[in-house]
């Protein structure tokens, strides 16, 4: 744990609403028994940085028994990762990954040409009452990357740099960000970060991005004076410095951005990629189930079930 200057605003009303380039309003999926809130992709707002997916999962109370199950399917062009404030689960996936994340830490999966995984609640978790809150993002690769072998990196809590001011504790998930820089490996410039704030504490976003944008996970934020509740994900104009304050109830943030793509991106179900022929040729490579010779694998522990590719096309599992 240290205190950062980089994190104490130099100007403390620095920024005005009409910073914001856009306000999104997530929209509510179903994911079979399990309901998320998804920020990103937005009809308006496709990504912020190299950010295409933004999903908070919960918070959610699970008694005995209950808990999610997302069968295997597979990604390509992308990384997830799952960073959780509350709860556990169990990843699993076709690289023989076998990994339990728990709050505070990084499972980070880069899919490259393909990979296959799945999410559950481990039968251990089941057993008590247990909750589960959370995010899960996907970042798009750059083209040069997008055809690379998967891989998989693990990082535990105090790997990672934890940041701390007057009145906020800020833990650095990916990237760079208030001169501190993320373990994990990734393949562009970008940032993404938790950050909590006592009522009244400013923070100052990065000033180092290009793109830069914020997600309200519990309390409120004041931006010149105008106030945002949580379940709001605002993305700001390039360039200006920008401080937000947390509101009466203090506020759980997470910060996000980074250089944008090269290039435009396109989606199909789990599969992100810089030509529409790439996703075709996934699509395909899924469709015909050849687990043991084919483009894509399932978990080894893992591979009674898995989800087939759907007659409609909804973004993300």
């Amino acid at each position: 744990m240290s205190w950062m200057p980089g994190i104490e605003p130099q100007c403390p009303e620095a920024g005005t609403v009409d910073d914001i380039e856009m306000l999104i309003v997530p929209r509510a999926r179903d994911l079979g028994g399990f309901e998320v809130r998804r920020a990103l992709p937005a009809p308006e707002r496709q990504m912020v940085g190299p950010f295409i997916f933004f999903d908070q999962m919960g918070p959610a109370e699970f008694l005995h028994d209950g808990g999610i199950d997302v069968r295997p399917h597979p990604h390509i062009g992308l990384a997830t990762v799952t960073y959780l404030y509350q709860g556990e689960f169990q990843h699993r996936d076709s690289l023989g990954t076998n990994q339990m994340i728990y709050p505070g830490e990084v499972n980070w999966m880069v899919a490259g040409n393909g990979v296959t995984h799945s999410e559950r609640t481990s039968p251990e978790t089941r057993a008590k009452r247990h909750s589960l809150f959370g995010i899960q993002t996907w970042v798009a690769l750059p083209e040069a990357d997008e055809d690379k072998p998967a891989s998989f990196e693990h990082q535990g809590a105090d790997a990672l740099p934890f940041l701390t001011g007057e009145g906020k504790e800020v833990r650095l998930i990916l990237g760079n960000a208030w001169g501190e820089r993320a373990p994990v490996k990734t393949f562009s410039e970008m940032f993404y970060a938790d950050a909590v704030l006592e009522a009244g504490a400013k923070l100052p976003l990065p000033d180092n991005h290009e793109d830069r944008g914020l997600y309200v996970t519990q309390g409120s934020v004041l931006i010149a004076g105008q106030e945002f509740l949580a379940g709001r994900m605002m993305v700001f104009r390039p360039g200006d410095p920008i401080t937000v304050t947390a509101g009466e109830a203090g506020a759980r943030l997470m910060l996000l951005g980074g250089e944008t793509m090269n290039g435009p991106r396109y989606i199909a179900w789990n599969f992100v990629a810089s030509s529409k022929e790439k996703l075709e040729a996934a699509r395909e490579a899924w469709s015909k189930g050849d687990f043991e010779h084919g483009r894509f694998r399932l978990p080894p522990d893992d591979k009674a079930e898995f989800i087939p590719f759907p007659e409609t096309l909804p973004t993300g599992h």
